[in-house]
């Protein structure tokens, strides 16, 4: 029987945990640059950052109230944006917290050696040393560890903002906005890794007890407190410290301290921050750890990450390569440049994290249903989203390029070991899927409501059988009379550029006798108006694409032909027309058409083209018959994903005037299962696909399957062009 993780953590512990895990850095090591950024506007940069990370503060406490599952943010991301995103959201913010871990304790050395004079990096090793071990004997010392820490370092932090704030001098906040608004917001941007600690309650929320009241309450009340207390701090830093000193100095708080609270102030002050900075980088241990053992746990990272100890009930090689990593950081890494870099990073996933609960809430997720809902929804998060790019865009290049470096690193790693391992997908996938599905029936639904009827234009040319051409003009007889159009039957007749076309349009050959013989009982066998005539020109092509714009036709019907030889390298006349037409062009493969008493329509991994829709039902309308809807998926294709194209499908259905069989066909190989589906149809109804270049590389599937058929097919090349790459490629993606 596997072991589980125990719920021993209560609210106190949830509220010590967060502060501890914010307080550090943020307030004994940054302050002096933030300050040199922004001027005494520092402290309102405090004020922002913990104002803008309220929405993900919210936006988490709904998502873990709902998902009470070891993993925190990489779980929430990979739930709602799909296992990729969470890939990242998971390895980038395991790799931040440890690079904040880091930092916290290299930065709390100085006040260390304040007193003493020791090495930094030794101490700073030891230090991660000692904590990695207490993290390995199990969450419960953990939590109370992180009490009697935050408890001692909050007293002196307060006796520090009660003490100093007397001393305070107005001349030290004068040119208060002299940086202007470009350095309050980089400011706000340095410091907002400062607040990150409020949410990494989350990643434990397997070992909280009541969570659907403690982490609420954890959050938000850690959040408010730390908030609050930053920013008097910092009233009183900025307002006791010569500026110059303040911002070039790397213990800030015990110059603060001197000239305030005298040499027991600056004893306080110094215990607190070597309390404070060894609390980040317990929580950070704490929490970051906890990242890999979620991700192994969902087969993206390996299993090994997922054994639990026997006798201490914690994930042990999580936490042992979490601590090896930190202890790498401190060794041999300049710790304060990542951690700059971390914090573009959290700006990100926090804005991930605003994405998740829109996808939570959209998608068709029938398992969440948190007991705590952010308010203002989703302005809370569209405003936590727009905040964070916005500090990004003031925060420079380097941070974005190494936030690149790791998001690229998180792909690579999903690409080549995790991907064949899952087959999950995120909410945000089908919301996505639903909207393309619902705009694809916006687009059909419009090329029903055609008030004005279809005109229809048959182009032939002599070499036109009169059996092809009696089908082609059947055809467009069934669609023009959906609508109330007319169908014009042309023969184009192409002569040499060396022969004057006033004289070959007065001669009139055997063959253009014969066109007419054979065009002028159809006229009369389809009950709808059929005009037919004669063009001569020196390039067909041209001929018949400037013929049907002159003409303002709806749909242009050519003969399927076969490519020539030359096709790969100058394209074929009939793909010319297709780009060129200002029309819908079928391309008809007749094969003795006879009756239609079923029409099939497939597509390829994608929404149906409108106009295979309106093609299919006005020939099945016509005819008596009815509709076969056939869409692939892959046998991997999830629940949700089967139940959202039903539904896309069924409403589609809705649009036809004729019965409609709509199926779901499971396929690794749809070129081979639609053949074999289609060949009891009487007619294809296929779109183009793949583009030239893929097509010449490795053919294309729609030319494959109709030579494959024993059926008429109709290959429909949309006016509109389709979707273009970026768009296709959504599309496959999702649907």
């Amino acid at each position: 029987m596997p072991k589980e993780l125990e719920r021993d953590l209560g609210l106190f512990a949830v509220v010590a945990i967060s502060i501890g895990a914010m307080i550090g850095s943020g307030i004994f090591i940054l302050p002096g640059l933030a300050l040199k950024t922004a001027g005494p506007a520092v402290i309102l940069a405090y004020l922002l950052a913990g104002v803008l990370v309220l929405p993900a503060a919210l936006s988490k406490a709904e998502m873990a109230t709902a998902m009470p599952e070891a993993g925190g943010t990489y779980i929430y991301i990979e739930r709602g944006m799909g296992p990729l995103l969470g890939t990242i959201a998971g390895v980038g913010t395991w790799f931040s917290l440890s690079f904040k871990g880091a930092l916290a304790l290299v930065g709390g050395v100085p006040y260390l050696l304040y007193l003493f004079d020791l090495p930094v990096k030794p101490v700073a090793l030891v230090l991660a040393a000692v904590l990695v071990l207490v993290n390995l004997i199990g969450a419960k010392q953990t939590g109370r560890l992180q009490i009697v820490i935050v408890t001692v370092m909050l007293a002196a932090m307060v006796w520090f903002v009660v003490g100093g704030l007397p001393s305070t001098s107005s001349a030290y906040y004068d040119g208060f906005f002299s940086k202007g608004s470009g350095g309050l917001l980089a400011a706000t941007g340095l410091v907002f890794v400062s607040y990150a600690g409020v949410t990494k309650i989350a990643s434990v929320a397997e070992e909280v007890e009541n969570p659907d009241r403690n982490i609420p309450l954890g959050i938000l009340g850690s959040l408010s407190f730390t908030t609050l207390l930053y920013v008097l701090i910092v009233v009183v830093m900025v307002g006791v410290t010569p500026p110059d000193l303040l911002s070039d100095s790397g213990v800030p708080m015990i110059h603060a301290a001197e000239a305030t609270l005298a040499w027991p102030g600056v004893v306080a002050v110094i215990i607190a921050a070597v309390l404070a900075l060894i609390s980040t980088a317990n929580a950070g241990i704490l929490s970051s750890s906890r990242y890999p053992f979620a991700m192994a746990r969902d087969k993206l990272a390996p299993p090994s990450l997922t054994e639990i100890h026997d006798e201490w009930g914690t994930p042990v090689q999580a936490i042992t390569l979490t601590g090896a990593v930190m202890l790498l950081l401190i060794a041999f890494v300049p710790i304060l440049q990542i951690a700059k870099l971390a914090s573009a990073f959290q700006i990100i996933v926090f804005a991930l994290v605003n994405g998740a609960v829109i996808a939570f809430r959209e998608g068709n997720v029938g398992e969440y249903d948190p007991s705590f809902e952010s308010p203002l929804y989703p302005w809370t998060q569209i405003f936590g989203i727009a905040g964070g790019f916005l500090l990004i865009g003031y925060m420079g290049t380097i941070p974005l390029v190494g936030a690149v470096i790791i998001i690229v690193g998180s792909m690579l790693w999903y690409a080549y070991y995790a991907r064949g391992r899952v087959q999950r997908e995120g909410a945000a996938t089908d919301v996505v899927r639903r909207t393309v599905g619902r705009k694809a029936v916006e687009r059909t639904k419009s090329t029903f409501d055609v008030v004005d009827g279809y005109e229809v234009l048959v182009a032939i040319t002599e070499k036109t059988s009169e059996q092809r051409e009696r089908t082609l003009i059947r055809i467009a007889a069934d669609i023009a009379r959906e609508n109330d159009g007319s169908v014009t039957v042309v023969q184009f007749d192409e002569v040499a550029d060396q022969v004057p076309l006033q004289q070959a349009s007065e001669t009139q050959s055997p063959a253009d006798i014969q066109f007419e013989e054979q065009t002028e009982p159809l006229t009369e066998e389809f009950d709808v108006p059929v005009h037919y005539g004669e063009i001569v020109s020196h390039d067909t092509k041209r001929a018949i694409a400037n013929f049907a714009e002159h003409e303002d036709v709806d749909f242009l019907l050519l003969e399927r032909s076969d490519d020539p030889l030359y096709a790969s390298i100058f394209g074929t006349t009939v793909e010319w027309i297709s780009r060129n037409a200002p029309c819908d062009v079928l391309l008809i493969e007749d094969r003795d058409l006879d009756r239609i008493d079923s029409v099939t329509v497939i597509t390829d991994r994608g929404p149906f083209d409108p106009q295979k829709i309106t093609v299919a039902n006005a020939l099945a309308s016509e005819a008596g018959g009815s509709i076969d809807l056939l869409y692939p998926l892959e046998s991997t294709a999830t629940e949700t994903q089967h139940e959202t194209i039903d539904e896309y499908l069924e409403e589609l259905e809705s649009l036809c005037t004729v019965p409609v069989n709509r199926s779901i066909i499971e396929t690794d190989e749809p070129e081979r299962d639609f053949v074999s589906v289609t060949n009891t149809s009487d007619i294809l109804v296929i779109g183009t696909d793949g583009g030239r270049i893929r097509g010449n590389l490795f053919g294309r599937p729609a030319d494959r399957i109709i030579d494959s058929v024993d059926c008429t097919a109709i290959q429909v090349e949309s006016e509109w062009g389709g979707p273009g790459p970026l768009r296709r490629a959504v599309e496959r993606i999702v649907f």
